[in-house]
């Protein structure tokens, strides 16, 4: 098993926005959050694609990964992820080649098959229902246009070209591990909000797993919700933030962030929704979040964990990146 001190920590933010406060509040938190966790020693800082979701800022996701940039200098910043179907693969290669060629060195490029969005959302971004199908041939047509030109290439991301921007592929199911280990890429789960396939994806992408001039050997990274606190009880607490979202979800509300509650009020169906949905959730103080993170790479042996802390406050969100920094440190 690698130990805690030897894992890569790194950061997803969805740039939540609270039922109080509006974009320009999240696009303000996104950047001290990625500022903080650059100064704890974080690996990289990664934003998602959602669209039509009132809770979620980041629907621009090129153009909020480059103000992150902007304001760090050491963070690799990235996308946890651009939604490919969303988009031709030559536009996203023209935007990732300009954030690389921006911020050289520093930028990933997280993709995923999912919408993002509802079906309505989607007909509003013009995708067509069946893309999701083309994604492996998608997924070639946007390395081709971020690698080296290849002789009579007549269609050219400019830029884009040559910049080799680092492709990952992001899934909650086998779709994707089998890809990644197909095209020899490095595999991010999204156990953060659907741990029930982890087990079976990580063995799709190790078992399958063909070297490439990427990679020699699999890299795995899961996104993980981790609410940690000074004590146990106060992360409990703060991870009804968290809790309230999902249940929001699922009646259908709006996903703005809510302050924490004493009591959920839901029903026993309800409770065991969300409660599967978070299953992965490391929370606590900072012995039990110490324990969640080793029984994690025990049980997987993952190379990289990608933190995502969801509470309503900055400070206490800042606090929860402090404390897995030092337990990190500790070992």
């Amino acid at each position: 098993m690698t130990a805690l001190k030897d894992v890569r920590l790194s950061v997803l933010d969805l740039a939540p926005i609270r039922d109080q406060g509006d974009a320009a509040e999240s696009f303000h938190n996104t950047v001290a959050l990625a500022r903080r966790t650059e100064a704890l020693g974080y690996h990289r800082f990664w934003l998602a694609e959602h669209h039509n979701i009132d809770g979620i800022a980041s629907a621009a996701t090129a153009v909020l990964i480059g103000h992150v940039a902007g304001h760090t200098s050491t963070l690799r910043v990235g996308s946890g992820g651009i939604m490919l179907p969303n988009h031709a693969p030559l536009v996203i290669a023209e935007q990732f080649g300009t954030l690389a060629t921006l911020y050289p060195g520093r930028i990933d490029l997280g993709l995923g098959r999912a919408p993002g969005s509802d079906g309505a959302t989607m007909r509003a971004l013009r995708r067509d229902p069946h893309s999701a199908d083309e994604f492996p041939q998608r997924v070639d047509e946007l390395i081709r246009y971020l690698d080296d030109p290849q002789p009579g290439q007549r269609i050219k991301a400019i830029p884009g070209q040559g910049t080799r921007v680092p492709v990952w592929l992001l899934g909650s199911s086998g779709f994707s591990a089998q890809l990644a280990a197909r095209l020899g890429l490095p595999f991010a789960f999204a156990s953060h909000f659907a741990p029930g396939y982890l087990f079976e994806a990580i063995r799709l992408y190790r078992d399958n797993f063909r070297p490439s001039e990427v990679l020699d050997a699999p890299y795995l990274m899961l996104g993980v919700p981790v609410i940690a606190a000074e004590t146990d009880a106060l992360a409990e607490y703060h991870a009804t933030v968290g809790q309230q979202k999902f249940l929001n979800l699922i009646r259908g509300h709006s996903t703005r962030a809510r302050p924490p509650v004493e009591k959920l009020d839901w029903l026993p169906h309800e409770e065991a929704h969300v409660r599967q949905n978070l299953a992965a959730s490391v929370v606590g103080g900072p012995e039990r979040v110490r324990e969640g993170l080793k029984q994690l790479l025990r049980a997987t042996d993952a190379d990289e964990l990608m933190i995502n802390a969801d509470f309503y406050s900055l400070e206490d969100r800042l606090r929860s990146y402090e404390i897995v920094a030092e337990i990190a440190a500790d070992g």
